[in-house]
């Protein structure tokens, strides 16, 4: 069975049916469920009442004869409670085993509710069984059945165990109170469908071959390489503002992307697939906000067309216009030879000028150039300032085409994804918007100093008079 047999349609009719009754909780149970479909854990950060529980329930919804755990831990619980009682059989024949059928071990979803209020006896247990999918029965190892374990918590503590455990989830998502347009809806007339289970059709349940399936196309699913200079700069980026990422969590986040695009019918990881990657890499609302706005102000726009690269380049042919349109030449008459005035004998022997030159030996009586002009510029260098500013337009509307496809290539990518968060897809809108608003502006400003190069005045050529330009007379 491959993963094409499953189908995009079909896990869209799935998710359908699971948000049925939901309010604001849609992106949160698809990452969860995404999540699972990757076979990794999610965290769900966030006050009690806020359906925690009944969102790991509907996940469990998503999967076809998965047995489901839900344990509520305290300080006060104890291993039997999550693993399952003592063998009295076992002990007997002084063996140290379990019963685990029905408890943490045999279940292929489970839900933790305030997972970090345990022990760390039992923190430690689970941690080799969230991870390798084993659990430590007596002298042998369980091989469990687990897809995947939604936990919840108000809060995360800040100690080794704790950090080690909240590594193994892969996804922390925030989940808080409804928003007050919320707030009507839930209160509202379909009271009865939020209270009720969501009816899930079982041919639209994942079961064993399906999710095989779709764990085996993921392995062959491609990862390319602006995908992974992007991910090799946020490490960088996070790196510098002292925030780690484990190897094996970027490993797992590539493993997510791949299922990600895999299960929406591509055989090739998309650029935008990286609005997944905020709830991955960071610990807490703010920290996964951080993230993406870096992404969405990077996605989809090449270091070349950046709108601060650009204006650089811009601004250095306006500084280069204001230069040469300023620039002071010497005087030329109209046969382009340069102009000088004969100081008059008379007025040197009544000494009016020496005195004034300071030279007694007559070097007053020297030609002096009288006036300074407008810099004149040949027409090969007016031709090469405009054909330097016309490869830059051109460059600047192809860079204006670029954006636009990515622009048509992320509504794409919206219109068909089943993961694709909101909130990241209008923060990428308005990124490419700003560029392209910039690219224009940028062109129009290369136009005008394309046009000043062309309007720079100009050697006389072949007998034809230069056009008339303002003269300045030198100071005495």
């Amino acid at each position: 069975m491959d993963a094409a047999a499953y189908g995009r349609v079909r896990l869209e009719r799935l998710l359908a049916a699971l948000e049925c009754g939901l309010v604001e909780r849609r992106q949160v149970l698809r990452s969860s469920l995404l999540a699972a479909l990757a076979g990794e854990h999610t965290l769900l950060v966030g006050p009690p009442g806020t359906a925690k529980s009944a969102l790991a329930r509907r996940i469990h919804l998503a999967f076809r004869e998965a047995r489901y755990f839900e344990r509520l831990l305290t300080r006060f619980t104890v291993p039997e409670e999550l693993f399952g009682p003592l063998s009295i059989r076992a002990l007997e024949q002084d063996r140290y085993e379990r019963h685990v059928a029905g408890f943490l071990p045999d279940a292929a979803v489970a839900f933790i509710d305030e997972v970090f209020k345990a022990n760390s006896a039992i923190l430690n247990a689970l941690l080799t069984l969230l991870n390798e999918r084993e659990f430590d029965n007596g002298a042998g190892r369980l091989r469990c059945p687990l897809i995947s374990v939604v936990g919840a918590t108000n809060q995360v503590p800040e100690d080794e165990v704790a950090e080690a455990f909240f590594d193994r989830f892969l996804l922390r998502l925030s989940v808080g109170p409804v928003s007050a347009e919320g707030f009507r809806a839930l209160l509202g007339e379909d009271r009865a469908a939020q209270a009720a289970e969501p009816v899930v059709d079982p041919a639209l349940q994942l079961d064993a071959p399906a999710r095989a399936a779709l764990v085996a196309a993921a392995s062959a699913c491609v990862l390319p390489a602006d995908v992974l200079d992007r991910l090799g700069e946020l490490r960088v980026w996070l790196a510098g503002r002292a925030q780690y990422v484990s190897d094996r969590r970027w490993v797992k986040l590539a493993h997510l992307l791949r299922m990600a695009a895999v299960s929406e019918g591509r055989a090739v990881v998309s650029e935008w697939d990286l609005g997944l990657v905020p709830c991955c890499v960071a610990a807490d609302a703010a920290g996964q906000q951080a993230v993406a706005q870096w992404l969405a102000a990077r996605l989809g726009v090449r270091e070349a067309c950046s709108p601060p690269r650009v204006t650089r380049v811009v601004e250095a042919f306006e500084a280069q216009l204001k230069a040469e349109g300023e620039a002071n030449d010497l005087d030329y008459d109209e046969g382009g030879r340069l102009r000088f005035s004969t100081l008059d004998p008379a007025a040197l022997q009544a000494g009016e000028l020496a005195g004034e030159i300071g030279d007694a030996k007559g070097g007053a009586a020297a030609l002096r150039m009288t006036y300074a002009r407008k810099r004149r510029y040949g027409a090969l260098h007016i031709a090469a300032r405009t054909e330097q500013v016309d490869a830059l337009i051109e460059r600047l509307g192809a860079y204006a085409r670029e954006v636009g496809a990515r622009r048509i290539e992320l509504e794409a990518w919206a219109a068909q994804g089943l993961w694709a968060d909101p909130a990241f897809v209008t923060a990428a809108r308005g990124t490419l918007a700003g560029v392209a608003d910039a690219l224009g502006a940028l062109q129009v400003r290369a136009q005008a100093a394309g046009a000043g190069f062309a309007a720079l005045p100009r050697l006389e050529v072949a007998g034809v008079a230069p056009a008339p330009v303002e003269h300045e007379t030198l100071p005495d």
